[in-house]
């Protein structure tokens, strides 16, 4: 038996990691698949050894919350983001309300040269009392709304599985705890000099930047899932089926293969199905990303989530629910989310073996300062116990070593590479893409929409001898009036911006799947490709060489014939976009394979490619298999980006190590990209994988200076110069280097502010 379990609760890679292997461990349950893009659990179990319970008991015993899959609809799973998020907010919020007055209150004291207004009740000098119990009334709010931190951190921490939340825990508890410490010395044994060694702020400070992270990730989590939930939104809501002879609506959801369903002109078609009567042509762009609307005749296949353009069609329902061709998609989305390889956080991984070792590292020093002291082997500075001594070696462990600047490093760089990026027109979605765009060894780009504009234009005019080419396209154009097709209409609009005042048209016949034919000026003008040509008998032999020239560009020949005798060719094409040869040099410039994919046939897209120095072309390529194309990439060793507009594209997009959309491109699309480019300018694309390695060499930076003050540090505060006669560090002076960590990151971070395409 197979279930899909929604869970709760689950906010990075180790989470996910964590419930699988949790599950997986449970005697009866045969596999265990965790998706962190749509927080759900796919659990294959023996129901006569494990019960459904008995898995969700063990979710909860791991700390998230199993979630009931039929109540969890797409609506109900947009409302419990929304109040997750609202949570969030509202906790950075009243983490920053107390944190700021409490972080000035603390800090004036500190700054010596500089005088901050500040009530007399609260001098650290003459009330140290007060002073401590304000900031500490202040401190608890704070740790109040990010008491989750301590929950999830010392659990992970017990069940040896620590992660950032255990060292926000283990960091910040004993900033306070030392604090606290500090201000029972004051109120109990009156040493006002402990005033000095308030480290409250510290814990405010990182839980209020802790929970402003945590709420930009909710956020981005949550735009990741529309795209899934806007594919949905594509489909029909009702189909109209013949029912004993008469025509009934019903929910889409009811109709059963078999039905013949009847779809108007402007309708969506509901599902996927072979056309019984009629003709039309279909506009199937928001499934293959082509603008070109498809002729559909009887015996035709029709697709769900299509639209009937201009015929009446009716049709047998073949694929209906979960088998549509946008179901299909809507799996692949899902699919090709959870298959992603989850970028291992450096710090998350370092924080596996550097809390613990830390926390050892600051008992062990305390219980042998204790012990050297206590046996007389040592001395302690001057006015202090062995336990004071000792103490304040493992509180100033803790400190110097607490995480501020290990968990800034990152996102730190992230905000401003990301902001950077959208200075530049480049929407980077979050931190993964930006640490993944820079290692990207292959790039594929869709063809329509992407290297091409997406809108076919006139691009040659070839008349026979006798014949004016612009009154060619004139009396071409004045035929077309009456079509709906793109070739025509591109037809029209290339004589119009021409200056051509285009004619009135007499007997206006579309002929499907072949062109039109009407009289224009007292001439029988017909247009269309080469089988209505043959179907006229219209001889074609003068222009044989042009029409094969022009197919080998990539171009779309419409032939002309007036009175019936061949006038010319009226040469239609998607073409390139003034960017796309520029942008794909820069690539070719930093060592990354430039790739092409394209439903088109090899001949035309050989074309397209060759045009702008593509190096390999997936051609004839059907729109779900667009991903798979990407798959066998990646199988073969390679980082690879896709560049991508269409819906058709949104699985590939999602597949790709890296999913780039074009903004002029689909909502679906933009949604299942990690980077959308604003501007539709294919120069952004090279920007955007420099914008990412620089951040990355920023990020590496910035935990050198993280760690390193670290290395320097825990040995000083664990008592190594006082060893050697040399002074013991005091608390205030590790959480001074401690802060220095922090701006030194923060310096860093905002060099990025420099970064041009």
């Amino acid at each position: 038996m197979t279930v899909t379990i929604p869970i709760g609760g689950m906010h990075c890679a180790a989470c996910s990691a964590r419930v699988e292997k949790a599950i997986g461990k449970l005697n009866g349950v045969l596999s265990a698949s965790v998706n962190i893009a749509t927080e759900k659990a796919t659990v294959a179990f023996d129901p006569a050894v494990i019960r459904l319970s008995a898995i969700k008991d063990t979710i909860v015993g791991v700390g998230f919350v199993p979630l009931d899959a039929a109540k969890e609809t797409a609506g109900a799973d947009k409302i419990r983001r929304e109040r997750e998020i609202k949570s969030l907010r509202a906790k950075f919020v009243t983490a920053t309300v107390f944190g700021l007055p409490l972080l000035y209150i603390a800090m004036s004291p500190m700054i010596p040269w500089v005088t901050l207004p500040l009530p007399k009740a609260l001098s650290m000098m003459r009330f140290p009392l007060t002073y401590g119990l304000v900031q500490l009334i202040l401190t608890i709010p704070i740790v109040a709304v990010g008491y989750k931190f301590y929950t999830v951190g010392f659990k992970n921490l017990l069940m040896r599985s620590p992660n950032m939340d255990s060292l926000i825990a283990v960091g910040t508890s004993a900033a306070v705890l030392y604090s606290v410490y500090n201000l029972f010395r004051v109120a109990v044994w009156h040493d006002f000099k402990a005033a000095e060694s308030f480290y409250f702020e510290t814990a405010g400070v990182i839980i209020a930047l802790i929970l402003l992270g945590k709420t930009l990730e909710a956020i981005s989590k949550g735009r990741t899932g529309e795209a899934i939930k806007k594919l949905m939104g594509l489909a029909p809501k009702t189909a109209v089926v013949v029912d004993n002879g008469e025509e009934r609506e019903i929910p889409v959801d009811d109709v059963m293969p078999g039905d013949v369903v009847v779809v108007r002109p402007g309708a969506k078609i509901p599902v996927d199905g072979t056309v019984t009567e009629g003709q039309s042509s279909v506009d199937e762009s928001m499934l293959t990303g082509e603008s070109l609307p498809v002729d559909k005749k009887p015996g035709d296949a029709v697709y769900g989530a299509t639209i009937n353009a201009n015929g009446l069609l009716r049709f047998r329902a073949e694929k209906v629910g979960a088998d549509t061709a946008l179901a299909h998609i809507i799996k692949l989305v899902e699919d090709a989310q959870g298959s992603k390889a989850p970028i291992a956080k450096l710090a998350d991984i370092v924080s596996g073996y550097f809390v613990p070792i830390v926390c050892l590292i600051a008992l062990v020093t305390a219980v042998a300062w204790f012990a050297a002291i206590s046996a007389g082997i040592a001395a302690p500075t001057p006015g202090k116990s062995a336990l004071e001594f000792s103490l304040t070696v493992f509180i100033s462990v803790l400190v110097i070593a607490c995480p501020c600047a290990l968990g800034l490093a990152t996102p730190t760089a992230i905000m401003v590479g990301t902001g950077k990026g959208a200075e530049n027109g480049i929407l980077i979605k979050g931190g993964e893409a930006l640490e993944t765009a820079h290692k990207i060894q292959t790039i594929v780009f869709d063809k329509t929409g992407t290297i091409t504009e997406g809108k076919p234009e006139v691009t040659d005019i070839i008349s026979v001898s006798g014949v004016d080419k612009e009154h060619l396209l004139m009396m071409t154009a004045s035929a077309e009036r009456g079509s709906e097709h793109p070739l025509g209409r591109a037809i029209v609009l290339g004589a119009q911006s021409r200056g051509h005042s285009l004619l009135s048209a007499d007997k206006f016949t579309a002929i499907t799947g072949m062109g039109i034919e009407a009289v224009v000026n007292n001439t029988a003008v017909l247009a269309g490709n080469r089988k209505l040509m043959d179907d006229r008998r219209v001889s074609l032999a003068e222009l044989e060489p042009d029409s094969d020239k022009l197919m080998s560009e990539g171009k779309t020949p419409m032939y002309v014939a007036f009175d019936g005798k061949a006038a010319g060719i009226v040469a239609v094409a998607d073409v390139l976009k003034k960017s796309s040869k520029n942008a794909i040099e820069r690539l070719h410039k930093m060592g990354i394979e430039v790739a092409m994919i394209t439903g088109d046939n090899k001949k035309t897209a050989a074309a397209i490619a060759k045009q702008v120095g593509i190096d390999r072309v997936l051609a004839e390529v059907l729109p779900q298999d667009k991903s798979a194309e990407v798959k066998k990439l990646q199988e073969g060793g390679r980082k690879v980006a896709m560049v991508g507009d269409g819906i058709n594209d949104a699985p590939a997009l999602a597949q790709a190590d890296v999913g780039i959309a074009i903004g002029s491109g689909t909502d679906v699309a933009m949604e299942s990209a990690d980077i959308v480019l604003m501007r539709s300018d294919l120069s952004d694309v090279p920007t955007a994988i420099n914008l990412s390695k620089r951040t990355i060499s920023n990020i590496k930076q910035n935990l050198f200076w993280a760690f390193g003050y670290n290395v320097l540090g825990i040995p000083i505060a664990a008592g190594a110069l006082h060893l050697f006669g040399g002074p013991l560090l005091n608390p205030v002076f590790a959480a001074a280097a401690m802060s220095l960590s922090s701006v030194s990151v923060l310096t860093n971070a905002l060099r990025l502010k420099r970064f041009k395409s």
